[in-house]
């Protein structure tokens, strides 16, 4: 496997980039075919490690697939081998994928246990699979974990319906319980549900299966049982974070750029929080447009005030794309204070981009204040390890906008998230290859 990514900085790009389906969407909607023994289909599906990951791990469980052409697959989950669920097989390559943990909900519902082991990922999320359990306990399922070979089980001869009031607004542990509870008996009612478009989507899915799902897109979801689901097509959106990252590297190598195909309504307030950064885009059909700039100035609060962007559950600004949004304005005018709430280890890539030029002050480890370059004096090139999947894009923008050339490594990281992203940015311009 390649394990770099060798950069020749400073060239303008120019064309269209398509963004891929959305990785986010993908891993709970490829965990909900199990809801039913029919036939699902589901188009526009990244081909990321991530993704390819979860699907192994549905055949392995005995979920036939069917793969139909790129990013188009069917699924039938008729012949489900729960045995392969307390394997050391699944122990092992579950561990490795923070999403496989949506596999519950839907087992739980349908055959009435569910195991997992403890998940991957850093310690960033420890804290949020206590949603998922006490939504599952709310139901009537009973919560075990085996210190010894650190397995989570979850087991219920029936569901009941009931009002859940979630701690924290999570995607992943409203979209787990709401797969829980659409086969359970009675009525379900989730408040502070997370809203995403992608929740949504999940949302929508399931109504055309058969569920009785009402408030999507708001924060209470009301979800009366229903006894069995049946088969449906599903085409997922676009990434919103991939949408974001192009938008970033358009204004930071003073390109010309068309995204095509963006799903507007589902964009929320990324584009406004681009925009505040100085950054020109055109709403062109359902594409954007970005035009080439040579310089853009971050706006002021109306008092005056300098600026702060601060992730927060949707409809607020989604965390995966602070990142972006801190690179992006190391080349602006003007000063920024980047916020990052939800995460406290999502900063610490800042080093990397100081050893480069930029100005960043690291006010802790959940604030960073940027004072834009104005794109007169170029990052410069250097050698640098992913961190993780969102960091790891952001400097490899960084690394584009560069004088010099620049080597990542570490970009198994960036290939967990974004498909194909060398051979896309090479087609609209970008020096990069794989060494």
């Amino acid at each position: 496997m390649s394990t770099a990514f060798r950069i020749k900085g400073g060239q303008r790009l120019q064309g269209e980039i398509i963004p891929q389906g959305a990785k986010n969407e993908a891993l709970q909607i490829l965990c909900a075919v199990l809801l039913t023994d029919e036939e699902v289909r589901i188009q526009n599906i990244p081909d990321i490690h991530d993704v390819n990951r979860l699907i192994d791990i549905l055949s392995d469980l005995g979920v036939a697939v069917r793969r139909n052409g790129k990013g188009d697959f069917t699924f039938c989950a008729k012949n489900i081998n729960l045995d392969y669920i307390k394997s050391e097989e699944f122990r092992k390559e579950g561990a490795k994928l923070r999403g496989s943990v949506m596999l519950l909900g839907p087992l739980l519902a349908r055959f009435g246990e569910a195991y997992m082991p403890t998940p991957g990922g850093d310690k960033i999320g420890r804290r949020r699979l206590d949603t998922h359990f006490q939504g599952f306990a709310d139901l009537g399922a009973e919560f075990n974990f085996d210190e010894k070979s650190h397995i989570y089980s979850v087991k219920a001869k029936e569901l009941h319906g009931k009002f859940i009031l979630l701690e924290e607004a999570s995607v992943t542990g409203t979209a787990n319980i709401l797969m829980a509870a659409v086969l359970a008996k009675g009525t379900t009612q989730i408040y502070n549900a997370a809203c995403e478009p992608y929740l949504q989507q999940l949302c929508k899915m399931l109504n055309r299966m058969g569920a009785k799902i009402s408030g999507i897109g708001s924060n209470l979801l009301t979800i009366e049982g229903v006894s069995e689901l049946s088969g449906t097509e599903h085409t997922m959106l676009p990434d919103m974070v991939e949408i974001g990252s192009w938008i970033g590297l358009a204004a930071m190598t003073k390109s010309e750029l068309t995204i095509k195909d963006v799903s507007w309504e589902n964009l929320g307030i990324i584009p406004a929080t681009f925009r505040k950064l100085g950054i020109q885009l055109e709403k062109s059909g359902d594409d954007i447009f970005i035009p080439s700039q040579e310089n853009y100035r971050i706006h002021k609060f109306i008092d005056g005030s300098i600026l702060s962007i601060a992730d927060a559950p949707w409809p607020g600004f989604t965390p995966d794309l602070l990142s972006i949004v801190l690179v992006v304005a190391t080349q602006a005018k003007g000063t920024v204070l980047i916020h990052q709430k939800m995460f406290e280890s999502r900063l610490f890539f800042v080093d990397k981009l100081i050893d480069m030029g930029a100005q960043i002050i690291l006010c802790d480890p959940h604030r960073a204040t940027v004072v834009g370059l104005n794109h007169e004096s170029p990052l410069r090139a250097t050698t640098m390890t992913s961190p993780d999947i969102r960091a790891g894009n952001a400097l490899l923008i960084a690394a584009l906008s560069a004088e010099g050339t620049s080597t990542i490594y570490n970009i198994e990281q960036i290939d967990r998230g974004y498909e194909n992203i060398d051979g896309r940015l090479k087609a609209i311009g970008a020096k990069i290859e794989r060494v």
